[in-house]
């Protein structure tokens, strides 16, 4: 039975930490920052961990 691929968009967009979390990266600051707020901006820096409920969905596609 050949090995299972990984899908690469998924890949790239989501990180698997130590304990087995998902660890994604918040949509929206890419651009157009000028018109949102600091607040807003603010909070989305930095990484955000998946639900269990989403890591189950997200898991298979890794292959890792």
């Amino acid at each position: 039975m050949p090995k299972q691929k990984t899908k690469k968009a998924a890949s790239k967009r989501f990180w698997k930490t130590a304990r087995g979390k998902i660890k994604y990266k918040k949509a929206g600051a890419g651009h157009l920052l000028s018109c949102k707020s600091s607040k807003r901006k603010r909070h989305l820096r930095g990484m955000s961990v998946l639900s269990v409920v989403e890591t189950k969905r997200i898991m298979p596609l890794l292959a890792r």
